[in-house]
Parts: C-alpha cells; sequence; structure tokens
C-alpha cells in the first residue's frame, strides 16, 4: 500500500455533475489500484446546478417528494448530503463491494474548516486537479444551499447560513 494522500477540492462555481463524475472517477481508480487516498469536498453550498431555476426546483422538489415521508426512501435536503448522493449515483454502490469502499473515503463539507482554510494544506493533503471543471458559469443556474432551503432546510443549520 502506498502512502495516504487526501485530494481536496472545492465546489464553489463548480457544476455538481462535473464535480461529482470527477470525484467517483478518481475514487474507484485510488480504489482499484490499491492506493488509500481520500478526497474531501469543501463549500458544497456553493455548487451549481446548471439549468432554469424552476425547472431545476421541480426536479428536486418531485425527487424529495416522490417516496413515503416515514418508509422511504429518503431524499437528502442538506447541500453536502445532495453532492454526496450524486457522487454515489456514479458509483457501483449496490452491484459491488468497491464502490461502497470507494464512497466511504469521501468527505463532503459546507463550508470550510479552519484546518483547510488557507492556501497551505496539511501535510498529506493536496488540491484536485479542477483544470477540466474550470468554465465560465452558465447563464441559467442554482446554487445547492437555494435549492436546500427551497427543500425547507433552515440556513443557520450549517456555517454558511448568514441568512
Amino acid at each position: 500500500m502506498g502512502e495516504t494522500t487526501t485530494f481536496v477540492y472545492d465546489a464553489k462555481d463548480k457544476i455538481l455533475g462535473r464535480l461529482a463524475s470527477k470525484v467517483a472517477k478518481q475514487l474507484l481508480s485510488a480504489r482499484k489500484s490499491g492506493n488509500p487516498n481520500k478526497v474531501i469536498i469543501l463549500n458544497a453550498e456553493e455548487a451549481i446546478v446548471s439549468g432554469p431555476k424552476k425547472a431545476v426546483l421541480a426536479d428536486y422538489h418531485f425527487r424529495y417528494n416522490l417516496n413515503h415521508p416515514r418508509k422511504g426512501p429518503f431524499f437528502p435536503r442538506m447541500p453536502d448530503q445532495i453532492l454526496k448522493r450524486t457522487v454515489r449515483g456514479m458509483l457501483p454502490y449496490q452491484k459491488n463491494s468497491s464502490g461502497r469502499n470507494a464512497l466511504r473515503d469521501l468527505r463532503v463539507m459546507i463550508g470550510r474548516p479552519s484546518n483547510l482554510s488557507g492556501e497551505e494544506l496539511p501535510e498529506g493533503h493536496e488540491w484536485g486537479d479542477t483544470s477540466q471543471l474550470e468554465r465560465p458559469l452558465p447563464l441559467k443556474y442554482i446554487r445547492l444551499g437555494e435549492i436546500s432551503k427551497s427543500l425547507g432546510v433552515d440556513a443557520t443549520r450549517w456555517n454558511g447560513g448568514d441568512n
């Protein structure tokens, strides 16, 4: 086994699907090669979903209201859990254990913790390559934080809730 490396991604102004597919691919390839690499995604509430606001919100409300409120299956409302569930959808989570183990190596956080707040990262951590994800903001988009608020989450429950 090699040295553990933790890749840190900042989700601010990144399109949700592109970031999730990059992270899922990295987690799976690390699992298959035997590297104990981990991934941390920061600022989950700042990730964006492209599309008209009304259509995106209608889609998320439909998914959330699709099933029984007590029996499930349950759809997440918090921005970090939505992002983690999106990555889970891109992993072979139910087919084999490599997908479940890869998901265990993922941490998604709302805001930025103090130890990862500066440009210098702690030892064993490095910034993930987002050069392929750097794009101008689309004309129509909505942030995950706004989607969570519309699903009924109190914004004061996360650090980014200054409203």
